[in-house]
């Protein structure tokens, strides 16, 4: 095998020549009388021929050498650079964690708390938890994990010997209970994946189809065309139910008197229950501004508060005058109407004469505030475009959400009115329409403004109403499902799907699978938790969820772990509802910050400024009111202070989690490792109170 060329070596002895071109000619000159000479002479020419292909792809291989050596440090350092400034990061957001955390529990309530029943069973699992763990540990240290003892060959009353007596009791008794359980909880599972999947394949349905609701006449046309009057508007009545809304009562109010409807075809209500003296006067003001420009608008105020909003609504409709309407709508205090939407719905009622409710979809002024608020976005953009789509158009029925809907007063009296017996008066009064056979219509595309809860307090009370509500429902009205009229299959709708799968097993399996029994299979590996029901299947059902709401792709990890961190809410909230434990017929008002958007308000003072100018509102109802705003802002500040708290539940179970993922790592379980780990820390976050809205 032949020696390779130095061509570093030839590359220097041409320089060498290239400097002194006299020297060597001269050397050429003395050596040209001898052979040996001679053939030295032929080798030094062909050495420095200076365009030979060997020398030049040297010299370039050489100088890409050094560049990309240049290169690479470069590269290096940027690297490093990065993860310096990841690591700050991570270190700031610890400390920052920490220091928040210290806070939060220095300016928590230091006197006793009571304790429910359900934190205590939380918290004797977390110890639990830690007990296993620490023998799990004292187990991998010794080597017992890879060389398991058994009973024969240890000495009774040894740690070797309990440990093996541990083991056996595993693998006969816990680990096959344990895996029976995990087995019905993914069943449970895997059926309300295929219901989702089978709502959004609907909604694709309607979609491709064009399928939506048709209006036998349009209001906003014809009187372009002046060919409806005054009296071819039915009688409408718009009633706004509150309760101490001092944030939003202004603006709700206005965006009902400015409807787009004849005033003497419409009558609304201002139900107020409020126990503040000072919003009850600054209510009572707005409604005398209205009163003066025109509108006929009246203001109720009950003494005795009984039956939370149902019974609002109940006191009002028995008014005398009622009779003399036709149709009511009916708005929560937080809700922006837009002037043309009684045009919008009314018109679906014509010639649909067991049409008992048209609801319209909710759209939010605050979904982007925080990430709170953006999670929220996803589930009632879900909610709303999928679930009450589909149900509404393929059976004509779905729950009434209790505001931003018109319902025909005749199929509120002939299905019983409005009962007090539950905290979802809303959906109460759909299911019995329901069985007194009226139908219902949604329309996706017209759209009501309101607000979303912004601090996690809010979101929390809010969905322990709406999880505890359908399960009293349940068991008030199952009988009557049962011996109702209406169909085979929509009594097995309603119980089977509306309520059993997406009201009961939803919050059950949820709590249950994620938050129970994969940290049960970390300490019991004889019960398997399949990867692709903690990975797969819980990802593609929040891809599912977030079809509906493109824009929050971003958001779909958080979104996953979110979910599963409010299913401890939501669990505790439907066995209360279930049991008629004390915490089910509780009723808070969601808190509300009175957010409106800027184009609304332009547009509601634009239709204020007309009628300001003719009707000659009084100066000193101005100044009364001022005097009010004045007196309720000083009362405000001297108030309560608002604060930031923690949350029991889901601090213990954070610490549950990640207590089970500590575990998954001695077994090296990747996926379950960082599932509990992420939902672990998620947990922590929620349950410093994190998430929402933060008070400095």
């Amino acid at each position: 095998m032949s020696r390779p060329p130095n061509y570093e070596f030839q590359e220097w002895w041409n320089k060498q020549r290239s400097k002194d071109p006299a020297d060597d000619h001269h050397h050429h000159h003395l050596s040209s009388s001898s052979s040996a000479s001679e053939d030295f002479r032929l080798l030094t020419v062909n050495i420095h021929t200076p365009a030979s292909p060997i020398t030049s792809a040297a010299a370039a291989a050489e100088k890409d050498r050094s560049r990309s050596a240049r290169q690479l440090s470069w590269i290096y350092l940027l690297k490093l650079h990065k993860i310096a400034n990841s690591v700050a990061f991570v270190t700031n957001g610890f400390i920052t964690l920490l220091r928040t955390a210290n806070r939060r529990i220095a300016t928590s309530p230091s006197g006793p708390r009571s304790e429910s029943k359900f934190y205590r069973i939380i918290k004797l699992f977390l110890i639990l938890s830690v007990f296993l763990l620490s023998v799990e540990l004292v187990a991998y240290f010794r080597g017992w994990h890879f060389s398991p003892p058994t009973l024969e060959s240890e000495v009774e009353i040894s740690v070797k010997y309990i440990y093996a007596k541990w083991l056996e009791i595993r693998v006969n008794y816990l680990g096959p209970l344990l895996q029976s359980l995990t087995n019905a909880c993914i069943v449970l599972f895997l059926i309300q994946s295929v219901d989702r999947l089978v709502l959004v394949l609907g909604c694709f349905y309607i979609k491709i189809r064009g399928l939506r609701p048709v209006a036998e006449m349009d209001y906003k046309q014809d009187a372009e065309n002046g060919a409806l009057n005054a009296d071819y508007y039915p009688m409408v009545m718009v009633q706004i139910p509150m309760c101490n809304e001092r944030e939003v009562y202004q603006q709700s109010i206005a965006a009902v008197c400015v409807q787009d409807w004849p005033r003497e075809r419409m009558l609304v209500q201002i139900l107020d229950d409020s126990d503040d003296a000072d919003v009850q006067n600054l209510i009572k003001a707005e409604v005398l501004k209205w009163q003066q420009r025109g509108v006929h608008i009246i203001y109720r105020h009950r003494l005795i508060r009984t039956g939370y909003k149902a019974g609002n609504l109940k006191s009002a409709m028995n008014c005398e005058y009622v009779k003399n309407y036709e149709f009511v709508a009916i708005f929560d205090a937080d809700f922006q109407p837009a002037p043309d939407f009684l045009k919008s719905t009314v018109p679906y009622f014509k010639g649909k004469d067991d049409l008992a409710l048209v609801q319209t979809r909710w759209a939010f002024v605050n979904k982007e505030e925080n990430l709170l608020t953006r999670l929220q976005n996803i589930n009632l953009a879900f909610h709303f475009e999928v679930e009450q789509q589909v149900n509404g158009w393929f059976i004509n029925f779905f729950g009434f959400n209790g505001t931003a809907g018109v319902w025909r007063i005749k199929a509120l009296e002939d299905c019983g009115g409005w009962l007090e017996r539950t905290t979802v008066e809303d959906m109460d009064i759909a299911v019995r329409a329901h069985l007194c056979g009226w139908k219902f219509i949604y329309l996706n595309d017209v759209k009501c403004l309101c607000e979303l809860p912004e601090s996690y307090e809010a979101y929390k009370k809010q969905q322990h109403r709406w999880h505890s509500g359908p399960m009293q429902l349940f068991r008030l009205c199952f009988y009557d499902i049962l011996h109702s009229k209406v169909s085979v299959f929509k009594k097995a709708n309603l119980i089977f799907l509306f309520f059993l799968l997406r009201k009961l097993i939803l919050p059950f399996y949820s709590f249950t699978l994620f938050c129970i029994i994969l940290p049960l299979t970390m300490f019991m590996p004889e019960a398997q938790l399949p990867f692709w029901v903690v990975c797969y299947i819980p990802g593609l059902v929040s891809i599912l969820n977030i079809l509906p709401s493109p824009q929050s792709f971003p958001f779909i990890v958080p979104y996953l772990l979110f979910e599963n961190t409010m299913s401890v809410t939501k669990f505790n909230a439907m066995i209360s509802g279930l049991f008629q434990l004390g915490s089910s017929y509780e009723w808070i008002v969601t808190k509300k910050l009175g957010r409106s958007s800027e184009a609304d308000l332009v547009a509601i003072m634009g239709n204020e400024s007309t009628p300001l100018m003719e009707s000659g509102v009084h100066k000193s109802s101005s100044e009364s009111g001022l005097a009010e705003l004045n007196k309720l802002e000083m009362n405000k500040k001297m108030g309560k202070k608002k604060r930031n708290r923690l949350y029991r539940k889901e601090l213990a179970l954070s610490f549950i989690l990640l207590t089970a993922s500590v575990r998954s790592l001695l077994s090296a379980q990747g996926i379950h490792f960082y599932f509990l780990l992420f939902q672990g820390v998620t947990f922590l976050i929620v349950g410093l109170d994190l998430i929402g809205e933060q008070v400095s």
